[in-house]
C-alpha cells in the first residue's frame, strides 16, 4: 500500500502536534477536479505546506510566534504527523460551520470564506486522531508536491523507517477524540458525525 500526505498549513501541523486541534476543515483546491474535495484516505501523513499568511489567517493566539514562514516551501520538508480518520461528515449549513470554532484556529471569516468559496457552498470536516512519528520524515522538495490540491502521494521508500508504525505515539487520548466528536453534534446542533 501506498503512503498519502494530506497537504494543510504549517502552523496548523504544529496546533495538531500540540494536541490543540482534531479537525480538520476543507474545501478543496482548485485542482481536485469535478466532484471537488473528497477523503480519499482514511490514514496520512500531514503534509506542512508553507503559504506565508497563514499567521493571519489563525486565531491570535494559536500560532507559534517564532515560527516564521517566507512562502517559499522549504528545501526539505520535515514530516512528523500521521492521522487515522475518526469520522467525516459535510458541512452545508454556514452557522453550523462557523459554530465549530471552539474546535480549531481558524478565524471565523476564514471559514466562511472557505464554505462559500466556489460554486457549491460547505466544508468537508473530518477528525483525525493525530499520531506523532518518533523522528521526523525528512523529504526533499520536488514539483510534484506543489499545486493546489489537497493530496500526494508519497515516496515511502526515502528515508521513513521500516518500523515507523511501530514507533510513533498518539498526540491525543482516545477520550478526548471522543469529546471533539461530541463536542461536534452539539455545537452544531445535529447528531455527532
Amino acid at each position: 500500500m501506498g503512503h498519502f500526505g494530506f497537504k494543510e498549513w504549517k502552523m496548523v501541523c504544529d496546533v495538531i502536534g500540540r494536541g490543540e486541534q482534531a479537525v480538520l476543515l476543507r474545501k478543496g483546491g482548485i485542482s481536485e477536479g469535478k466532484l471537488g474535495f473528497q477523503w480519499l484516505h482514511n490514514e496520512f501523513f500531514l503534509f506542512p505546506t508553507h503559504f506565508h499568511g497563514q499567521a493571519d489567517q489563525l486565531r491570535p493566539g494559536s500560532a507559534d510566534p517564532d515560527v516564521a514562514l517566507s512562502g517559499s516551501e522549504p528545501d526539505v520538508v520535515s514530516i512528523g504527523l500521521f492521522a487515522e480518520i475518526v469520522t467525516t461528515r459535510r458541512i452545508l449549513v454556514l452557522e453550523e460551520a462557523l459554530a465549530l470554532e471552539p474546535l480549531h484556529v481558524w478565524k471565523p471569516a476564514v471559514v466562511e470564506e472557505r464554505f462559500l468559496w466556489g460554486e457549491a457552498p460547505g466544508l468537508s470536516l473530518a477528525v483525525i486522531r493525530p499520531w506523532r512519528l518518533a523522528a521526523p520524515w525528512a523529504l526533499e522538495q520536488r514539483p510534484a508536491f506543489g499545486g493546489c490540491r489537497s493530496w500526494l502521494g508519497l515516496p515511502a521508500r526515502e528515508g521513513l523507517p521500516a518500523d515507523w508504525r511501530d514507533t510513533m505515539t498518539p498526540v491525543l487520548p482516545e477520550a478526548r477524540i471522543s469529546e471533539v466528536v461530541e463536542a461536534i453534534g452539539a455545537l452544531t446542533g445535529s447528531a455527532a458525525p
